[in-house]
């Protein structure tokens, strides 16, 4: 055994390389390695033999691995040496700094958006990205029949009945919606809150339309809330968000969980409502959803709509960024693109 140890350590400080320092760390601690032939002769040996040359090839391996390590080091810094002494490694030339990283603009609007809620008194809350019919549609007041609830729209994890929808199927989340759905189920009224999170929907990839997109949903419940508080904290919202001189406007809309229903359009940052290409010649670019929260709602939730009343709202975060940032294509935001993610 004593000859075993010396021809393991000779075996580490004859190397001259970090290649030849390579084969001796297979020779000794590799699969058919000597240090590991130990341990694979403790199977031949008797029982009581056993725990003495264990721990005796335990000792040796730890011995072997340390030299492997001191002499890696040596070496290293051999070589370092030899390449400034040839003139082939200039230590007097500047480094390269690093750059450093920052957060996806997506992670920093979505941040954006939710601050200005939160100032306002709202509270954050997360929600499944897989979800149940029932939440993602039945209770949202859509009907069986809506486009929204078919196998051409939505991305089915389970389809209990291909003939027919049914609340009992799972799918991935079509909006950030069913959060409200959710939390009115376990809590009381008042309710302020705003649920930021991914979306999914049945659709080809172009300059405006993804698979997978971010939205922020937003919802208020309480007593004797009117569309006027509605109004007001989206103006709020938009401009705190794009500026404090730009218009706001409502159209009204038709959404299946709230009514009235209205969308949201604010006036051309590029042209002052004048109309350019951005806007179409319109003067104003749509921003969001929004209404006031259907009775049938409140209905799957057990709240009294004579006692309590409430708004919400869903604002898409690509569209926000590219809005408020002029970018064209939908498809940046996933391309990893270092140009794109150092300009932004």
């Amino acid at each position: 055994m004593a000859a075993l140890v010396d021809d393991a350590l000779e075996a580490v400080a004859s190397c001259g390389t970090l290649a030849e320092l390579e084969e001796a760390r297979v020779k000794l601690l590799g699969k058919k390695g000597l240090v590991t032939g130990i341990f694979k002769g403790l199977a031949v040996l008797p029982r009581e033999e056993k725990p003495a040359v264990g721990q005796i090839g335990n000792l040796l391996r730890g011995l072997v691995e340390e030299r492997l390590q001191d002499r890696a080091r040596e070496l290293s810094e051999l070589e370092e040496t030899s390449l400034i002494d040839e003139g082939a490694l200039d230590v007097s030339l500047p480094g390269r700094r690093s750059r450093l990283g920052h957060r996806h603009l997506l992670a920093s609007v979505a941040d954006e958006i939710t601050s200005i809620f939160v100032s306002l008194g709202y509270e954050i809350v997360s929600g499944p990205e897989v979800e149940f019919d029932y939440y993602n549609f039945e209770a949202l007041n859509q009907p069986a029949h809506h486009p929204a609830r078919s196998l051409h729209d939505t991305l089915y994890v389970r389809r209990e009945n291909l003939e027919r929808e049914s609340p009992e199927d799972v799918l991935l989340r079509t909006h950030t919606s069913p959060v409200q759905v959710r939390v009115m189920e376990s809590r009381k009224p008042p309710l302020y809150i705003v649920s930021p999170g991914k979306a999914y929907r049945k659709d080809e990839m172009d300059a405006t339309h993804s698979a997978m997109f971010h939205q922020v949903e937003g919802f208020a419940v309480g007593r004797d809330i009117n569309m006027g508080h509605l109004k007001g904290t989206l103006e709020v919202f938009v401009r705190k968000l794009f500026g404090t001189d730009r218009k706001v406007r409502f159209r009204p809309h038709f959404f299946p969980f709230t009514e009235p229903s209205a969308e949201v359009d604010i006036s051309c940052y590029v042209c002052d409502g004048a109309g350019c290409g951005l806007c179409k010649g319109s003067g104003w670019l749509e921003i969001l959803g929004s209404g006031m929260i259907d009775p049938n709602v409140f209905g799957y939730v057990g709240y009294d709509p004579e006692e309590y009343t409430g708004f919400a709202f869903g604002v898409g975060i690509e569209r926000v960024a590219m809005l408020k940032y002029g970018i064209d294509d939908i498809r940046v935001f996933f391309e990893n693109d270092a140009r794109f993610l150092r300009q932004f």
